[in-house]
């Protein structure tokens, strides 16, 4: 009876990967999501971002959800606007989460 245990071969992925913004280079290049305050989205190629996690991304589709209150049954209605954008900025301080984009079934 073995008594050690066999572990599974670590991907390459995580060998490149020693700080979080490791993971953020290994994305340059490819098209991310980030979702930010205030209920918006984007999505785009990101091409370039620094410590403070600003980025500059290209061909972003931006998502913004708003809530509005009907007034006669007071329920709540989530808006949805879209817009392209070709090149844009983004503050790192307003980033909440940044991840491959999200696939819709």
């Amino acid at each position: 009876m073995a008594t050690e245990q066999q572990q599974a071969p670590v991907p390459a992925i995580t060998s490149n990967v020693e700080e979080p913004l490791d993971l953020i280079r290994l994305s340059l290049d490819e098209r991310i999501y980030v979702k930010m305050r205030n209920d918006r989205e984007v999505r785009g190629r990101l091409h370039a971002f620094d410590q403070h996690l600003n980025m500059i991304l290209s061909q972003v589709e931006e998502t913004v959800t708003t809530v509005e209150l009907d007034e006669e049954n007071f329920e709540e209605m989530h808006k949805q606007t879209k817009r392209h954008i070709p090149m844009l900025f983004v503050r790192g301080d307003a980033i909440i989460l940044v991840a491959p984009p999200l696939r819709h079934a």
